[in-house]
C-alpha cells in the first residue's frame, strides 16, 4: 500500500474501463486524483466510490480536445492539492469501418481526442510537473499502435503516432533537465466499454478475439492494465521513460495461440 503516497494525478477518460481502474488504483494507492471525461454521470460516480472507500478524488467535466478547459483543469488541479505529481492521458475513441468508407468527419474526430488531446494533456502537464519538480506521464496507446488492424485505420493510426509522441517528449524532457518521465502502456483486448462500442454488431467480439490470439486465452481487464500504470506512475519505475509497457495476454508475442486439443482440425486422409 502507498505505492503513490502523496502524489496528485489527473486521469482522462476517468468514467469508465480502464480510466476509472487506473483512478480507483492510484486513490487506493494513496494518490488524490482528479477524474477527467465528458461524461458527467460516470465520472462523478467515479470519484464518489473512490470516496465511499476512503480515498480523495474529485471530478471535472472536461473534451481534451480543448486547449482553454486544459488549462483550466491544471489550474485546478495545483489550487486544490498544490501540485501534479501524475497524468494518466487516457481519454480515447475508436470507429470501427473501412478505411474507403471513413467520413472525414470521424477521421478527423478520432485524430482530435486520441492525438490532439495527448498533445495538449503534454503541452499543459509538463509545466505544472515542472512546478512540482518531477513527474510521471502514462499514454494510454494500444496494440494497435504497434501492428495494424483491418476495419481500424483511424485507431491504429493515432495509437502509432502517441507511441512516439512519448518517446519524443520524454526525450525532450531528458534533455531540457526535468525529472518528468513519460511510457506509454500497450492493452490488447481488454473487456471495456471500448470494446463494447467498438464491436457492438458482434456479440462477444473481445472473448472471441482473445480466444483466437491471446497467448492465455482470454480478455484481459480494466484492473490488469490499472496495475500497469500504477507501476509507470510509482517510484518503482523511477528507472523507466520512453519505454512502452505491452498488457495483451501475449497477443503480440509472435504466434497465435494454437487450438485447443478438442478443436484441432482432424488428420485428413491421403
Amino acid at each position: 500500500m502507498g505505492q503513490v503516497d502523496g502524489k496528485v494525478a489527473i486521469v482522462t477518460g476517468g468514467a469508465s474501463g480502464i480510466g476509472a481502474a487506473s483512478a480507483a488504483i492510484l486513490a487506493r494507492e494513496g494518490a488524490k486524483v482528479v477524474v477527467t471525461d465528458i461524461d458527467v454521470s460516470g465520472g462523478t460516480a467515479v470519484a464518489a466510490r473512490i470516496a465511499n472507500a476512503g480515498g480523495e478524488a474529485v471530478f471535472l467535466e472536461q473534451d481534451v480536445t480543448d486547449e482553454a478547459r486544459w488549462e483550466e483543469v491544471v489550474a485546478e488541479t495545483e489550487r486544490r492539492f498544490g501540485r501534479l505529481d501524475v497524468l494518466h492521458s487516457n481519454a480515447g475513441i475508436a470507429r470501427r469501418c473501412l478505411l474507403v468508407e471513413t467520413p472525414l468527419e470521424d477521421w478527423r474526430r478520432v485524430q482530435a481526442i486520441n492525438l490532439e488531446g495527448v498533445f495538449l494533456s503534454l503541452k499543459h502537464a509538463i509545466p505544472a510537473m515542472r512546478r512540482a519538480g518531477a513527474g510521471s506521464i502514462i499514454i494510454t496507446s494500444s496494440i494497435a499502435g504497434i501492428f495494424g488492424t483491418p476495419l481500424n485505420a483511424a485507431y491504429c493510426a493515432t495509437k502509432g503516432a502517441v507511441r512516439l509522441l512519448a518517446k519524443s517528449a520524454a526525450a525532450e524532457c531528458a534533455v531540457l533537465g526535468d525529472s518528468i518521465r513519460i511510457n506509454t502502456i500497450h492493452p490488447g483486448v481488454i473487456d471495456t466499454p471500448l470494446w463494447t462500442k467498438f464491436g457492438g454488431e458482434v456479440p462477444g467480439l473481445p472473448e472471441q478475439l482473445a480466444e483466437a490470439w491471446a497467448l492465455l486465452g482470454r480478455p484481459g481487464t480494466a484492473d490488469e492494465v490499472a496495475a500497469a500504470v500504477l507501476f509507470l506512475a510509482s517510484d518503482a519505475s523511477r528507472y523507466m521513460t520512453a519505454s512502452e509497457l505491452v498488457i495483451d495476454g501475449g497477443l503480440t508475442g509472435g504466434r497465435i495461440r494454437p487450438p485447443r486439443p478438442e478443436t484441432s482440425p482432424k488428420a485428413q486422409p491421403a
